[in-house]
């Protein structure tokens, strides 16, 4: 998709995400996103261009690293339920509790006995989620091997990506098709009427994007609640007051003009 097609209809959205959030302020809605996918699909590309211009305090990214020794030691859902929204909150998961359904079952992180007994209990976890208020909305972000190569190839020649190849990505990347066969369980048992997953086409990152956003602001009815424009107050008049020189501060450089 073309740069300048994808700005303006993004820009478009970006109005609606306003609005969607104004009315998840409003009405104390719960909504709970999760993105999963490859590593490479563009789950955290996708998330930082829905919250760009939202309010962190609304709308907010759950990004969870490598659990502690205490929180290994609790029950594996514990720490996700720990970030659930309150009363006027929208929470974007960029990966989530299937976790355990993904990357812990291929590498060997969990037991087959954990993996088959969540393997049972997501879908009542999520029917809990729902059946106590919560709008809970799942998607996977697909592409294939070749896309995948293509992008983990362009991250080890850029400097400015080369930290998003991970040592567990690299080993991701070895076990394609056990990632699929994962993959493919996971989808089969925990693709519910009352939490359905929606795959979304990612080989091109800006159409993905705008998709899911469309997609989103489809699943949630809203209004827009937008206040008119405001009449600014006068400013206070200087009454005296002389500011003291910049050149008394520890000014940054000027690098740039």
């Amino acid at each position: 998709m073309k740069r300048k097609a994808y700005e303006k209809e993004l820009k478009r959205l970006e109005v609606e995400l306003a609005h969607l959030q104004g009315w998840i302020k409003e009405k104390g809605l719960r909504v709970v996103v999760v993105f999963e996918g490859r590593d490479s699909a563009g789950k955290g590309g996708t998330i930082k261009v829905i919250t760009r211009r939202l309010n962190p305090r609304i709308v907010r990214v759950v990004a969870l690293g490598t659990p502690t020794e205490r929180e290994k030691t609790q029950l594996y859902i514990q720490r996700y339920v720990d970030q659930m929204p309150a009363a006027g909150e929208m929470v974007l998961f960029d990966r989530s509790w299937y976790n355990r359904l993904g990357v812990e079952k291929v590498m060997g992180f969990c037991t087959d006995a954990q993996y088959h007994s969540f393997l049972a209990l997501a879908p009542r976890f999520e029917q809990f989620l729902v059946d106590d208020g919560i709008i809970l909305i799942k998607y996977w972000l697909h592409i294939d091997d070749e896309v995948q190569e293509e992008r983990f190839q362009r991250r080890n020649t850029d400097d400015r990506r080369r930290w998003k190849l991970s040592p567990m990505d690299l080993e991701a990347r070895a076990r394609w098709v056990d990632y699929s066969r994962a993959r493919d369980q996971m989808l089969t048992y925990t693709d519910t009427p009352w939490a359905p997953w929606y795959l979304v086409d990612a080989t091109d990152k800006r159409s993905a994007r705008l998709n899911v956003i469309t997609h989103l602001l489809d699943q949630i009815p809203y209004e827009d609640l937008t206040r008119p424009p405001l009449e600014l107050p006068p400013r206070q008049p200087a009454e005296g007051y002389v500011p003291p020189s910049i050149d008394e501060f520890n000014v940054v450089p000027r690098v740039y003009p």
